[in-house]
């Protein structure tokens, strides 16, 4: 970490998304970033580990190199569940076991932070990815696709919980779950011990919510935490009401903690989160940004950085 920032408070570490460098959604947006530069950059900035991006290498034994160099650890693997549609949950459970089985090999190198949460999201339906209106074609569960989805969830919880690791739920734009009702009806319908909830910030407050009354209710739940700020500007453009959600992210509707074209409340949401007291674990800033557009990766990865120094203290 460079000298003149000063560290997190005990039990909080702090990471960044590959996403401000290269876009996973959409491979070909800052797919000419190599991974070298991309961790390089997240650990000059005083980052201390970050997800993995789809430019990452597939060699555990290379990539575990790679961050262990500049000092960097995993903050968080994804797997994508499909429990709503047919055949998905074999699916989903092979890539779980995929997930689990690198996580095994990869905490075995004694990475400066275990890896110990797997973050999730029912993409069953999902219009992200697509060229649709996000607005028009919100996916919407029938009460035996929700009960599939929590009983998934449930069953794939037990059998992270039985390796050492916590299963966190990511409410995502264009899917099933993104409302702050579609939140609630999660946590109410799943079990706590095996289901916890990923705060992120960005996209529950583009479906409307109030970040921070999340936090307030469902405080016992969130066990990791994506830092994404919205920016107004984008957010309430007219020409983008029907806009696709590749639209928005190459709009800008994503920046990150500290920049002052966002609108997150980011100083409640931290004051009610209360890291280092009430949460601990791994603070993740997210932006899904084109690097072609604006200023370069680094730069918004100093902005997040400065910012959480002095909000954290």
């Amino acid at each position: 970490m460079p000298a003149h920032i000063p560290p997190p408070p005990d039990g909080i570490h702090l990471g960044i998304t590959p996403t401000c460098w290269t876009n996973d959604d959409f491979p070909l947006i800052g797919n000419d970033i190599p991974m070298e530069q991309c961790l390089s950059e997240i650990a000059l900035a005083g980052f201390e580990g970050c997800s993995i991006g789809h430019t990452f290498t597939t060699d555990v034994h290379a990539l575990t190199a790679a961050m262990h160099l500049r000092g960097l650890s995993v903050s968080e693997p994804w797997v994508s569940t499909y429990f709503t549609v047919p055949d998905g949950a074999g699916r989903t459970a092979r890539d779980l076991l995929k997930v689990l089985e690198f996580l095994k090999r990869f905490n075995a190198g004694a990475p400066p932070v275990k890896t110990r949460v797997i973050g999730v999201a029912e993409f069953g339906g999902a219009v992200h990815l697509q060229a649709l209106s996000l607005r028009s074609n919100k996916p919407e569960f029938t009460d035996e696709q929700w009960a599939d989805l929590c009983n998934g969830l449930n069953k794939i919880g037990e059998i992270t919980a039985s390796q050492g690791f916590t299963l966190a739920y990511h409410p995502h734009m264009g899917t099933g779950v993104q409302t702050e009702q579609d939140v609630d009806r999660l946590m109410r319908q799943t079990d706590p011990r095996h289901v916890g909830l990923l705060l992120d910030t960005g996209h529950l407050a583009w479906a409307g919510a109030d970040p921070t009354e999340i936090v307030e209710r469902h405080r016992d739940r969130i066990v990791h935490v994506h830092l994404k700020n919205v920016r107004g500007g984008v957010h309430t453009d007219r020409t983008l009401a029907d806009g696709s959600f590749r639209e928005y992210v190459e709009a800008g509707i994503f920046t990150v903690p500290g920049d002052s074209d966002g609108f997150v409340d980011f100083d409640t949401v931290l004051k009610v989160l209360r890291p280092g007291d009430s949460y601990h674990g791994w603070l993740v800033v997210e932006a899904e940004q084109d690097p072609r557009g604006g200023h370069p990766p680094l730069h918004y990865a100093r902005t997040a950085r400065a910012y959480l120094a002095e909000a954290l203290g």
